[in-house]
């Protein structure tokens, strides 16, 4: 269930701070209200019908509804932030900016909101299912507790990012948001998980002390041999009727095992001993650090991936081609291609790779009652026992287990050839090896992406699209044709930047940077064909009589050289220094280069 409701979470988490704010909201505040409070009924209303039909149908029914109505809040909850505009009325909870992560904050208990319609919907049920009574008021404090320590790290860590920020250093906030700063937060995230999260999970879940018993004194006998140490509680998961058991903390004094009483009555000493070596299995392989790990890494490998891929899709034709097409910004159009990108992203990471690794996990876990007993027959026996119990789910896999069936068939494997044990504790290892691997490319990777062609690229296209755009919309003004000339010359597009000037000149005849440009182009295009001297000389002319500055008698001296007239080309050069004295050098070059290289051998060929 933790898994799945983590990965509800971070997806409720991303959509939300993946949604800007605006300064004119589609819908002002009581017709946002009142939309948003259509959903949250719309939502009610198929929460009570489908948790109707659940009632009286077994765990399996209520779980399935649960689940099914969890990613359905994520749906309703995704449509009411981009149409309600919820990030824009949410913002007067930053406090003038100071604390952004109160938005955040604000953001997330809107889809709690949903999670708490369907859970009121579902008591009923659960009340059926596991015969146990509650007030509308307990039972959603009941499912708060269950999933606060999923938010919680989230949440302490978004709120010391802005006291920080808050702080009169501006040199720690550099060093926060730096890479060295990066792994200090992990290595603080990793201090707060190993500390503080045990006892407050503990707490959160109703835990309460294994009572003194002979139970528990073979338990902690068990767990001595073992070479293991952590105290026993007892979980009242689904009022205890769940069988199941697990185990959290790195420190052995801040470690728990926890076991539901469901558990420890079906169960016989020889299979609860072979359940708990599964549990130490978890410990003793390192599963608990590692879990954080490949959570961490989520972020590097979505900073190896995802920032690069805006600077490409920004610097491809085809994207604005697409702006274009639907009619929308190609601020507004990235926005939403790189947050379906990022969610699919993640959700396939999780889903998929973290899920890999835990179903991997668990089956290593399961194979360490081969250290710690010998045999895995009281394992198996374990194992069918939930699974009959449970409603017949030996052949029901999840993304984040192996199902019973496919446990006990490995386990009877390795019984039948121990090689099997080998095999699998290799193939962890290398999957640790290859995501090592991978994270190690993700976090260097990036200088090997031609990251900064993408970036002058999407730079020009920008522009373009841009320019064309205003053109577009004021299409008498001869600014954005000779904008986009400058432009397609930069990008040595030269017969688009000539019919671009040429279109220009038929509505501003007399304008001289414009003329100068023109006159620059039919001199210095690396196309021959493009090139013509006289004309560039006639327009070069008429620019400097308009406009006599620095760079249009460069042009002016340019087009005289070209045409063989170097004394006047010499001539004009040096008004251009007298116009402009900062570029003195340059132009000294120029009359270097006038008087001892000619036009056709000095200019470039076209290729």
């Amino acid at each position: 269930m933790i898994y799945s409701n983590l990965l509800y979470f971070l997806v409720a988490i991303f959509l939300f701070t993946m949604t800007s704010g605006t300064d004119s909201p589609s819908l002002t505040l009581p017709y946002a209200a009142a939309a948003l409070a259509c959903f949250f009924m719309f939502f009610d209303i198929l929460a009570r019908s489908a948790f109707a039909r659940a009632k009286g149908r077994g765990s399996a029914a209520y779980f399935k509804t649960e689940k099914r109505f969890s990613v359905l809040a994520l749906l309703f909850y995704a449509n009411a932030l981009y149409l309600c505009d919820i990030r824009h009325y949410l913002s007067p909870l930053s406090i003038s900016g100071k604390i952004p992560s109160f938005i955040n904050f604000g953001g997330l208990a809107v889809f709690i909101f949903f999670l708490l319609l369907m859970w009121r919907r579902a008591r009923p049920v659960y009340e059926t299912t596991f015969g146990r009574r509650y007030s509308n008021r307990a039972f959603l404090g009941s499912n708060l507790k269950a999933n606060l320590p999923i938010i919680l790290p989230w949440a302490v860590l978004s709120l010391l990012y802005d006291l920080i920020a808050l702080l009169p250093f501006p040199e720690l906030d550099g060093f926060i948001h730096s890479r060295t700063g990066d792994i200090v937060s992990f290595i603080f995230f990793l201090l707060l998980v190993v500390i503080f999260f045990p006892p407050m999970v503990r707490r959160l879940w109703g835990c309460t002390p294994f009572p003194d018993s002979p139970l528990l004194d073979h338990l902690q006998q068990f767990f001595k041999k073992q070479n293991f140490s952590a105290k026993v509680y007892i979980w009242p998961l689904f009022e205890g009727r769940v069988l199941t058991a697990g185990v959290m903390g790195v420190l052995p004094g801040l470690r728990y095992v926890l076991v539901t009483p469901a558990l420890l009555e079906s169960l016989t000493t020889e299979e609860l001993d072979a359940v708990m070596a599964h549990e130490i299995g978890h410990i003793k392989k390192k599963h608990l650090f590692l879990y954080l790990l490949i959570i961490a890494g989520f972020s590097v490998a979505a900073g190896f991936f995802l920032e690069p891929l805006t600077f490409f899709l920004l610097s491809r034709q085809y994207f604005y081609t697409l702006a274009t097409i639907i009619g929308e910004s190609p601020e507004t159009l990235l926005a939403v291609l790189m947050a379906a990108i990022t969610l699919l992203f993640m959700v396939l990471y999780f889903r998929f790779l973290f899920g890999f690794f835990i179903r991997n996990f668990e089956r290593q876990a399961d194979l360490h009652v081969f250290d710690a007993i010998g045999s895995s027959h009281s394992l198996i026996s374990a194992f069918e026992k939930i699974a009959v119990i449970s409603g017949n789910t030996r052949d029901h896999p999840s993304w984040h287990h192996f199902g019973i069936g496919q446990r006990v068939s490995y386990l009877e494997k390795c019984e039948a050839d121990p090689s099997w044990i080998t095999r699998h504790n290799r193939k962890v290892r290398f999957s640790l090896l290859a995501f090592a691997l991978f994270i190690g490319a993700s976090s260097f990777g990036q200088s090997l992406l031609p990251s900064e062609r993408w970036t002058a690229e999407y730079e020009d296209q920008y522009l373009a699209y841009n320019i064309e755009q205003k053109h577009i919309q004021e299409p008498d003004k001869a600014i954005w044709l000779r904008l986009a000339g400058d432009l397609m010359q930069h990008k040595k597009m030269e017969k688009k930047a000539l019919l671009a000037y040429q279109k220009a000149l038929q509505l501003e005849p007399e304008n001289p940077n414009l003329l100068n440009n023109y006159a620059w182009l039919l001199l210095t295009a690396e196309n021959k064909k493009l090139r013509d001297p006289l004309e560039a000389l006639s327009m070069a002319r008429f620019a400097a009589m308009k406009q006599p500055q620095g760079h249009i008698l460069d042009t002016l001296a340019t087009a005289y050289w070209a045409n063989n007239f170097i004394e006047k080309a010499v001539e004009t050069e040096k008004q251009a220094i007298f116009a402009a004295p900062p570029q003195r050098e340059y132009y000294l070059q120029q009359i270097d280069t006038f008087q001892n290289s000619s036009y056709e051998n000095n200019l470039p060929e076209s290729e």
